[in-house]
């Protein structure tokens, strides 16, 4: 029996998560709060526009990504106060999630707005969840700083961590992290994950110096999410798989 559902909430922010790769992963709820929403707040209105497309949605766009977001906030909380509703996408994945999304998030709770999620696809967890790497814990750093000294400093920090290390880094940076990383975690279980839910999707393990010799005699595309085992890599460990 069809399950009659109840309407999008007016004055509502929705924080609709979008696929990192795969088409196929979006949710029913994503398309239905897409369809249904009065507005869609989106990183790119370019990159959204096509996933409407897809879908075959029709909906005004509204531009909301890293440097205009504050401003964009005003915007939001005055169609809230309307009464509509209003889905804010990235590019890929969930919002706020080193992506756009944070400041419109505070803005409607500080002032008396309902946010809600529709959770669904996150990099985040789907490199963690097929690392191989302990689950219980595990910390997320996101993006390192790009300055050389200030990221090594963030990773020296970062060995007093319990848990597995998450974070996401460039193609066009990814040596120079594993370079660090042979510095700073010679020892430990690396994975890097990239291209993932997509046709090339690939997971490599290894020690930093290993994975590094890989990097060096390929070209990888695709962001990547880096993880750090947070115990020494085993001397009977295979060298890098994929």
């Amino acid at each position: 029996m069809k399950q009659t559902l109840p309407p999008l909430t007016p004055g509502t922010l929705y924080l609709v998560a979008t696929p990192i790769g795969n088409l196929e992963d979006i949710t029913q709820r994503a398309v239905r709060t897409l369809r249904e929403c009065d507005v869609v707040a989106a990183e790119d209105t370019r990159h959204t526009g096509q996933l409407l497309k897809h879908l075959e949605i029709s909906k005004p766009l509204l531009s909301c990504f890293q440097f205009n977001e504050t401003k964009r906030s005003g915007e939001i909380l005055d169609r809230l106060r309307r009464g509509e509703t209003v889905a804010l996408v990235t590019d890929a994945g969930s919002p706020g999630i080193s992506d756009p999304g944070e400041r419109v998030v505070n803005a409607a709770l500080t002032a008396g707005f309902r946010v809600e999620t529709v959770p669904g696809p996150c990099a985040l967890i789907a490199a963690l969840t097929a690392s191989g790497l302990p689950t219980d814990e595990f910390h997320f750093i996101g993006f390192l700083p790009h300055q050389s000294g200030q990221r090594r400093k963030k990773l020296e920090a970062l060995k007093t961590f319990e848990g597995t290390l998450v974070l996401y880094e460039s193609p066009y940076r990814v040596e120079k992290l594993l370079t660090e990383l042979s510095g700073v975690f010679a020892d430990r279980t690396v994975v890097l994950a990239r291209e993932l839910t997509k046709k090339f999707e690939e997971f490599l393990r290894g020690t930093p110096a290993e994975l590094l010799e890989v990097v060096k005699k390929r070209s990888l595309r695709g962001e990547f999410v880096v993880l750090i085992d947070n115990v020494v890599s085993s001397s009977n460990r295979q060298s890098f798989t994929c």
